[in-house]
């Protein structure tokens, strides 16, 4: 399996994909990250085309054992970011 494609790399590629360059492409990728990021913290969800769809899930508090010790302990309640892969991405992959 190769290594994952850099952000730099992502940017390079983006930058030829659309015709323009890198330093459009970096700013591009960056507000697009940071309107996800701020939309799932705010406990919603964003849905890219193609790709799929991030959206953050409330998880109860909970008990959980230290491997290490065997002590079980209770969890704080918190949130989890989870990605749902779109149709169009996996029949790419698999096709």
């Amino acid at each position: 399996m190769s290594k994952p494609m850099t952000k730099t790399q992502l940017v390079a590629a983006v930058a030829e994909a659309m015709g323009g360059d890198k330093k459009t492409a970096g700013a591009a990728l960056d507000a697009i990250a940071s309107v996800v990021a701020r939309e799932v913290a705010a406990g919603g969800a964003v849905t890219l085309p193609g790709l799929g769809k991030v959206a953050c899930k409330a998880r109860p508090e909970r008990q959980v054992r230290n491997p290490a010790t065997g002590e079980t302990m209770t969890k704080a309640a918190d949130k989890q970011v989870k990605f749902a892969i779109a149709k169009a991405l996996k029949d790419v992959v698999n096709g």
